[in-house]
């Protein structure tokens, strides 16, 4: 089954997420991707922050273990400290070389908290539970979510 590993970074009230036209298709995501064979939860995290945003961060913590089914898989979502860098995707990432053919594009942002609960961010169960983590707060131990697969995009 693919592991995927997610990050939740918050900086001055803003959340960093990937904003996506997927050949026409709008949408948002938390930064993150695929855990490569050999490579640690926290290399992943680490690596896939760096790729797609160009930013370090600290001190990640396990939040949400999220099941998305046989397709998606399983993704670890850490909540993390900005440390550094400014946003935007790393010239040698796989999203920049996709984004030069123009249809299947990538930009990480940061959106700002009081708009989170009517963005585009998915999947929907995913950015409820963000949404009541920002306003109650984060949770000490990972809360599981399990995701209908069909809703998902």
């Amino acid at each position: 089954m693919r592991i995927s590993i997610r990050a939740v970074v918050i900086k001055d009230s803003h959340l960093l997420v990937m904003d996506r036209n997927k050949f026409g298709f709008k949408y948002m995501s938390l930064i993150g991707g695929a855990k490569e064979p050999n490579e640690s939860e926290i290399e992943t995290l680490h690596r896939e922050v760096w790729e797609e945003s160009s930013i370090k961060i600290s001190d990640p913590k396990l939040i949400i273990i999220e099941d998305a089914g046989s397709v998606y898989g399983i993704q670890y979502i850490y909540l993390c400290n900005y440390l550094s860098g400014e946003v935007k995707l790393s010239d040698d990432s796989d999203e920049a070389k996709i984004n030069k053919e123009g249809k299947n594009l990538y930009k990480p942002i940061w959106l700002p908290l009081k708009d989170l609960s009517s963005s585009t961010l998915l999947p929907q169960e995913l950015k409820e539970l963000l949404t009541e983590f920002v306003n109650s707060g984060f949770p000490q131990n990972p809360v599981k979510l399990n995701i209908n697969q069909q809703r998902r995009f």
